[in-house]
């Protein structure tokens, strides 16, 4: 009992320390739209040092953070700039995320750079086959959410692959939510009851997926994957390494543990979050803290000098 009211403290005190990294993330991004991602990405890991985690950052390759004599305890996903494609062209929906769990527990994508997902809030969880066509989807999950296929919001991103996608969710009398980025935030707001997205479909980046897969751990959302590559080069590097591009995953293959903390901060304000606000030299951000298990779920409203 006491080694698992530790790990639900520690859990809560790490989700409201990794915050700051993305805190500092979206400010960058905030003051400079057009700013880059590696200056995000530098300030977030700044932050990240001083908590002094040992861990493996997966970025596509494997950057350590902490003491590199020690042996990484942790995994860490992070993307500064979710959706900041939108920035620039006065959209919403952008913000800064960070993921941590404990070191090997992540699927590992391999050379694989997309993914496509099906996500839906906890009670579709066991209920939807992401291999049945959109209508019979469609249909499944209506029933689930007590609800008509007329009543369903489904969030997808708005890229040409999509296309057939979206005709056929139309179709089936469904209402599309298109977004031209912020696939994490169509993620969690999918995962969410009550959001007013029923789900996220389509395809979109591995590393948003992933970053997605970790909170829909802790919120106990129905989450399924498949590998979808959108390159001949990305087909053939998949292919050599013998990943399967037909099999769905679901959560227990994607995050293989409950001890995961997930956090986002505002860029802009979206669906989810409340953009970063200057007022003077006082910044203002809002932020997602969830972690597993009893761990945090909390919108956190920060005030910082700088």
């Amino acid at each position: 009992m006491t080694e698992m009211r530790d790990v639900r403290h520690g859990l809560s005190l790490c989700a409201y320390e990794l915050r700051k990294a993305t805190e500092a993330a979206a400010r960058v991004l905030a003051a400079s739209p057009a700013g880059s991602t590696e200056t995000a990405l530098a300030a977030m890991l700044a932050e990240l040092d001083l908590l002094g985690l040992d861990a493996n950052l997966l970025d596509g390759g494997t950057r350590r953070l902490g003491d590199p004599k020690h042996l990484p305890v942790w995994d860490v996903l992070a993307d500064p700039a979710e959706g900041a494609a939108c920035l620039t062209k006065g959209l919403t929906n952008a913000m800064a995320c960070l993921a941590v769990a404990p070191s090997g527990s992540l699927f590992d994508p391999g050379p694989a750079f997309y993914m496509e997902k099906l996500v839906a809030p906890p009670q579709a969880v066991g209920h939807l086959d992401p291999a049945a066509p959109v209508e019979d989807r469609l249909t499944a999950l209506a029933r689930c959410l007590g609800k008509a296929v007329d009543d369903l919001n489904i969030f997808i991103l708005e890229k040409p692959r999509h296309r057939d996608l979206v005709e056929r969710v139309e179709a089936a009398g469904a209402r599309v939510i298109r977004y031209p980025a912020g696939d994490v935030a169509g993620a969690l707001l999918a995962a969410m009851p009550g959001s007013g997205v029923d789900a996220l479909m389509g395809t979109g980046g591995i590393a948003e997926g992933l970053l997605a897969a970790c909170a829909a751990r802790v919120m106990g959302a129905c989450f399924l994957a498949r590998l979808d590559p959108q390159l001949a080069t990305e087909r053939r590097a998949v292919a050599d390494a013998g990943l399967d591009t037909h099999a769905w995953m679901d959560l227990e293959s994607l995050v293989r543990t409950d001890n995961v903390v997930f956090c986002a901060t505002g860029i802009a304000s979206g669906l989810l979050l409340d953009g970063v606000e200057r007022q003077g030299d006082v910044w203002r951000s809002q932020s997602l803290l969830v972690g597993g298990g009893a761990g945090p779920r909390q919108m956190l409203t920060s005030w910082s000098q700088g």
